[in-house]
């Protein structure tokens, strides 16, 4: 071993480790961390969720239905508004990818090991968003660490009515799911990322093992020989030789597990090496001709089902095959998987500017592999022109509200007189500033709340230079209202921000059709 190595298994042994706890993710090296044993497993779910590739016949056996387990799809207060439809009708889908480390059987207490856990509150050590574009041409997925600091809502489980409170701060997010389940887990992602989430799906380790072994195996890399075990006992027990091999059973759910021995040994690492397995899944489920025997997509779908919780939208056989008909239509080229950019705090990590970044890029549906359409300038689209003609400038009654107070500043003072002022000299003598109350508003926003009033708002975006994609039907505002955001503090000239829509490198991408990718091993872990 390298003396990285040994300083590790002393702080191993000074911190009471379980065999394959580890580190929240980050750049850094290993942290010491709680006794835990952890799975990865969601690369098992994408394989439920995409069987449609294989044939629909045998899915729609009756009883499989009965297998699937049903749970609440939001157990938060808040709600997040759906997104938008796009011009031609169409809205994204979100599916939080939930892996649970519930040990409530024999069988995921043989596969989870640590017997002293049995039965206790499960952990949603496994966290994914899955979004699928509105138009089907592409699909991104972002990982959260499992110790990623985050402030859990209060949440209530709907079958025994009882009432989880809020935390108080911030906590792990993998505690979520003892919430009164994974409704808890999605509340607390709609809460931080802003992003609706449409459904979701959760699996426990036995259903990585059965699944893996119905698809007959996936191909896994390696640039040296790897044993993931250390003289302490610490690691999966992965052992594999250099070079590509299919991994199945058991051995796909030590691939998915193994932290020590890959990289740096952080979950950083170990969330790599889950976005190759599903990567490489997906590209065996579309090519391997296998699945259409009967035989085997009957003892996958059995499987699958028998393994997966999910909302009540997705509760029977015919719903999850629709969606993964959705699914399907994504080439393995525009799927892309990252991981949320964090950063450390103490031993866990918190999402840094470049998440927002990343959140931003799923709630606004741009696709994080870069090759979206070069959309169209708003004003050349004739489907977005209102119905409405506009009245003169000078009989357009226009409020001013000042929204640019955020979380870190106070609100800018005077800006809806000086707003107000600059539209009162470009002819809207039928403005008033609205003084009242600051409001939070990251981007300046025209809006108005009926059809008839739509040419107005955006004759008055017009004037001031804001562009159209920031004119907003909202019934919260009685007539036609400029909200002054935070991105215009100073000044009577308005400049639109240039957006910047590439995907933080910090995210780690991983394109789906990179079937040459391969986990780089930690010489200490060489054999």
């Amino acid at each position: 071993m390298t003396q990285n190595a040994t300083r590790e298994t002393l702080r191993d042994e000074e911190h009471q480790e379980g065999p394959d706890d580890g580190p929240p993710a980050g750049d850094s090296g290993p942290r010491p961390r709680r006794v835990r044993r952890v799975l990865k497993w969601s690369a098992a779910v994408l394989a439920l969720l995409i069987i449609g590739a294989a044939g629909a016949g045998y899915l729609y056996y009756r009883q499989l239905n009965g297998n699937i387990k049903k749970d609440a799809l939001n157990l938060g207060d808040n709600k997040v508004a759906e997104p938008t439809p796009n011009a031609a009708g169409q809205t994204p889908l979100n599916i939080l990818l939930i892996g649970s480390d519930a040990r409530d059987t024999e069988e995921n207490q043989q596969l989870g090991g640590a017997r002293e856990t049995f039965g206790s509150t499960p952990l949603a050590d496994v966290q994914m968003l899955v979004h699928l574009s509105a138009d089907r041409t592409n699909m991104s997925v972002i990982s959260m660490p499992r110790d990623t600091l985050v402030e859990i809502p209060k949440c209530t489980d709907p079958d025994d009515g009882k009432v989880y409170p809020a935390s108080y701060g911030r906590t792990m997010t993998n505690q979520s799911l003892g919430h009164g389940g994974p409704g808890c887990t999605v509340a607390t992602w709609q809460e931080l990322t802003g992003i609706h989430i449409d459904h979701f799906v959760m699996v426990d380790f036995a259903g990585v093992v059965s699944m893996a072994d119905a698809v007959g195996g996936v191909p896994v890399c390696v640039d040296a020989n790897i044993h993931s075990r250390d003289s302490q006992g610490h690691g999966s027990g992965l052992k594999l030789e250099k070079g590509t091999h299919p991994v199945k059973g058991e051995q796909a759910l030590q691939w998915l597990r193994t932290r020590y021995g890959f990289e740096d040994g952080s979950d950083l690492a170990r969330a790599r090496a889950q976005h190759m397995y599903m990567n490489s899944l997906v590209r065996q489920l579309r090519e391997n001709a296998t699945l259409s025997s009967p035989n085997k997509l009957r003892k996958l779908a059995e499987k699958a089902t028998e393994a997966l919780t999910v909302d009540p939208g997705l509760d029977t056989v015919k719903k999850l095959y629709d969606l993964s008909t959705e699914l399907r239509k994504v080439k393995p080229e525009r799927i892309t998987m990252t991981t949320m950019p964090n950063r450390y705090v103490g031993a866990r990590v918190e999402p840094t500017e470049d998440a927002e970044k990343l959140f931003r890029l799923v709630r606004e549906d741009i696709a994080l592999d870069g090759k979206d359409a070069k959309p169209e300038k708003p004003d050349d689209k004739k489907d977005e022109a209102p119905s409405d003609p506009a009245a003169d400038d000078a009989e357009i009654a226009v409020q001013v509200r000042n929204g640019t107070r955020t979380d870190t500043l106070a609100a800018a003072p005077g800006r809806t007189g000086t707003v107000a002022g600059a539209l009162r000299e470009l002819g809207f003598t039928a403005t008033t500033a609205d003084t009242t109350s600051a409001l939070s508003e990251k981007r300046t926003v025209v809006r108005y709340p009926s059809a008839d009033l739509g040419g107005d708002a955006r004759r008055v975006a017009d004037a001031l230079g804001i562009p159209a994609s920031q004119v907003k039907r909202s019934t919260d505002v009685s007539g036609v209202t400029v909200v002054v955001g935070a991105d215009w503090r100073e000044g009577a000239a308005y400049k639109a921000p240039e957006e910047d829509n590439t995907t933080p490198e910090s995210a780690n991408a991983l394109n789906g059709a990179d079937d040459e990718a391969c986990m780089h091993v930690n010489p200490a872990y060489t054999w």
